[in-house]
Order: structure tokens, then C-alpha cells, then sequence
């Protein structure tokens, strides 16, 4: 009796793994694929108003204007006429598929215990199954930086692709950048402290610059050196002296971002990307100088202060990009998982702002690819590149007509339904009856 009811058992979980499942990944491309007839928005600000793309084992083999150009159609034929094509979205620094349910303490893997800990790695922690990832895909972000959160030093960020059995299969970069989150020269008062309420200047900002100037100085000797005993966290900064990876700073006051910069090219970190970066666009011309692109605060946030127009975050990244300074979109914050399925919809906003919608585009596609060290694979839609790309029938920045009819990640061709949209086909249907 006791083994058939563990059988049940198991077959009641079988059935509900099967049921909460995440779609199958797509198995890898093995027809050429021919999409003709759409608008190609290219991601480097062009388009092809009527155009002829196809991709073979994965790469892009063809981008052409149909009226002039004399490519043959081959393989399975998209007809696409009247719809548009665009290179698949990329989103940096987000704790996608790290985190499941925020109020849920065993869902959230985001954060490790300890203060200088570039050793821990993002990637292995990834969900690749995750509900979140999944419901991404329908809005044309297929890309990710997968990045830690806490102490000085967070980890190491990973980059994926959204349609993958595990981290193994979702890589497409590993270890790409360190975390550091930079101090700020204020503070908030802990009014339950006692504290007086407000900011109020950060008496401990000069100790903790100078430990981090430390960590990184003992993390340079260290490499220089043979060491008796590693030194896990000394070792995962070497990539940064090396130029092999990326340092990303959180930072958004002047004086932060300007210490920030000039101690780590100081210590001979070159490469350097800005986080958040709010008073960014007061010090553009000392960025552009250093070439320090800046991942900007997400767009759909309030000012941080009474005095400042209260359009000014919907501003930041076009003050920054006429300044020649280069900015992509992210959407960290509150729910920064299921919030980065609007990053599209951020640059929708800019739009709305003032800036050129093909411009807006790069901000998600060519930019961020840059910035990742993608932009020889991914970001635009040119030949030899991935075919990471997406159909969709209206205008992928308006939330009204971003409606997607195919995806693909490296030509494979993936699914675009998630647990959201079957409960919408569920109830579209029940209701559709009733009446």
C-alpha cells in the first residue's frame, strides 16, 4: 500500500512539473529561414523599408532592400509584408532569473553573504527555467546580463540568451564584468535611530573609498605575484587589470562618478561603465573624455529632488546621448526582474521625449551590445552576425502595437508563449462564450 502511494505522489508531481513547466527550448536551426516584406529597423539607426533577411545555421546570410536587391527566397519563406523586423532587445544588469518571487526568501539567490566577494559567480546561480525569463520573450528581449546585488563588490556578471535548458546552454558570455557598487557622499538620516530625517553628508565615504582602493591595490599585487595560497576573490579581479572584463560602477553623484573614474584608471582599470549614473549628464564632457559609456537609471522612476523638473529622468538619456556620450537603458529597481520586460517600452518614452525612434531603438539593441562586448554578434541586423531577432506587426516601442508573431535566438525559433499569455488565451475564451 505504502508503494503505491508513492507512486501517486510521484505521478502527482510529474503532472504539476509538467503543468508549471517552462516551454521547450527550440532545437537549433537546420532550414534557411527567408523573411521578406517587412520594415528591417537594422538597430544602428537605418531601416530597409522593404526588405529580404535570411539566416543559415544561425547567421545572418543576407540583409538586403528588396526593390534592388536580386536575392533569391530560399528555405521556409516568412511572408511578413505590412510587419517589422528588429535585432532581438538586449538587457544589462538585471538580476533576471536570480530571483523568482520577491517575498519569497527561498526564490532569491541575488545576493551572497560578505562585503568584497567578486568570486561569486551570477551565472550559476541562473534559473533558466525561470517564469520570469519566459515572459520576457513576447516583448522581443532575448538578451540579458545577469548581474548579483550587495555588499561593495557584488560577483561577477554572466550574459544569456533566453531560451535554454540551464546556465550551461543559456551562456553567451561568461564572467563579462565585477560589480562594484561605489559609496555615496550622502546619507539618509535612520530617523529610527534617532537620526535626523533627510540627507546628510557621509562622514564614512573617505574609509570606504580608501577600502576599496585597497582591495584593488592587494588584488594587483596578487596577480604580479606566486602566492603560497589562493585567493579567490584577489583572483576573480584579474580580468579587470587585463582588459579581459569590464568593471561596472554604481554611482549617480557628481563627485562619486568622477572619484569613482579616476581612482580605478588610477589603479589601471580602463575599462569602465557607469551605473544608474543620475548627475551623469552634469559631468558628459569628463565622460566622454575618459570613454565611460553609462547604463542609465530606468527611465520610469520620480526625481530624486523637490528642485529638479519632474520630467528630468525621462530626460537623462537624451541629455547624455547629445552630449556624444553612450547610453544604453536598463531597468534595475523594485521588481527589476518582471520590470525588465518594459525596457522596450522605456525607449518608448524617450520617443516621447524627443528623441529619434531609431535612436531610442539603439539604446536597447546596438548600445547595450557595445557596452556587453556583444556588437561583433549581436545588436543590429548585418550579415554574419546571429539572427537574434524578432517579427512583430506594429511598432515594437509602443506597448499598443508591440505584438511579436516570431522570435528567434541564433536562428533557432523559439517559442513566444508563457504562463501569462495561456491564462490570457484561458480567459479570452471564457468570457468570449459567455457573451
Amino acid at each position: 500500500m505504502k508503494s503505491i502511494k508513492n507512486i501517486l505522489t510521484i505521478f502527482t508531481l510529474s503532472i504539476c512539473v509538467l503543468v508549471n513547466a517552462q516551454q521547450t527550448p527550440a532545437p537549433i536551426q537546420k532550414e534557411i529561414v527567408t523573411i521578406h516584406g517587412a520594415t528591417a529597423h537594422i538597430g544602428n539607426g537605418s531601416i530597409i523599408e522593404n526588405s529580404i533577411i535570411t539566416f543559415e545555421n544561425g547567421k545572418l546570410v543576407a540583409v538586403a532592400d528588396a526593390k534592388t536587391s536580386k536575392i533569391a527566397l530560399r528555405g521556409n519563406i516568412i511572408d511578413a509584408t505590412g510587419k517589422h523586423v528588429y535585432p532581438g532587445f538586449i538587457a544589462p544588469n538585471t538580476t533576471l532569473g536570480l530571483v523568482e518571487i520577491d517575498a519569497v526568501r527561498q526564490t532569491r539567490d541575488q545576493d551572497e553573504i560578505g562585503d568584497m566577494i567578486p568570486n561569486v559567480r551570477s551565472l550559476i546561480a541562473y534559473n533558466a527555467e525561470s517564469k520570469v525569463t519566459e515572459s520576457l520573450r513576447p516583448n522581443g528581449v532575448l538578451l540579458a546580463q545577469i548581474t548579483p546585488r550587495g555588499g561593495t563588490i557584488s560577483g561577477t556578471s554572466s550574459i544569456v540568451q533566453l531560451d535554454a535548458w540551464n546556465w550551461e546552454d543559456a551562456a553567451v558570455k561568461v564572467d563579462d564584468g565585477i560589480m562594484l557598487h561605489w559609496p555615496s557622499t550622502y546619507k539618509r538620516g535612520r530617523w529610527w535611530l534617532g537620526e535626523p530625517r533627510g540627507y546628510h553628508p557621509n562622514e564614512k565615504y573617505t574609509d570606504k573609498v580608501n577600502e576599496i582602493k585597497d582591495f584593488i591595490a592587494n588584488s594587483n599585487a596578487y596577480g604580479k605575484s606566486t602566492p603560497a595560497k589562493t585567493n579567490e576573490a584577489f583572483k576573480a579581479m584579474q580580468g579587470l587589470f587585463s582588459g579581459e572584463q569590464k568593471i561596472y560602477v554604481y554611482a549617480n553623484g557628481e563627485k562619486e562618478i568622477i572619484d569613482a573614474v579616476s581612482i580605478l584608471k588610477e589603479k589601471g582599470i580602463e575599462h569602465i561603465v557607469i551605473v544608474g549614473g543620475y548627475d551623469a549628464y552634469k559631468v558628459s564632457d569628463f565622460l566622454k573624455s575618459n570613454k565611460i559609456s553609462v547604463l542609465i537609471q530606468r527611465v520610469h522612476t520620480m526625481p530624486n529632488n523637490d528642485d529638479e523638473d519632474y520630467d528630468l529622468t525621462y530626460k537623462l538619456a537624451n541629455l547624455l546621448v547629445n552630449d556624444g556620450v553612450l547610453v544604453a537603458l536598463q531597468s534595475s529597481g523594485q521588481m527589476e526582474g518582471m520590470n525588465t520586460r518594459n525596457l522596450p517600452f522605456y525607449a518608448g518614452q524617450l520617443v516621447g521625449q524627443g528623441m529619434d525612434k531609431e535612436m531610442a531603438l539603439q539604446l536597447i539593441t546596438n548600445n547595450p551590445a557595445k557596452i556587453l562586448g556583444l556588437d561583433n554578434q549581436y545588436g543590429t541586423l548585418e550579415v554574419g552576425k546571429s539572427a537574434t531577432l524578432f517579427i512583430s506587426e506594429g511598432d515594437a516601442l509602443d506597448m499598443r502595437t508591440n505584438i511579436l508573431t516570431r522570435a528567434f535566438i541564433d536562428g533557432r525559433d523559439i517559442s513566444l508563449e508563457s504562463h501569462q499569455t495561456e491564462l490570457w488565451i484561458r480567459y479570452s475564451d471564457k468570457y468570449s462564450e459567455e457573451e
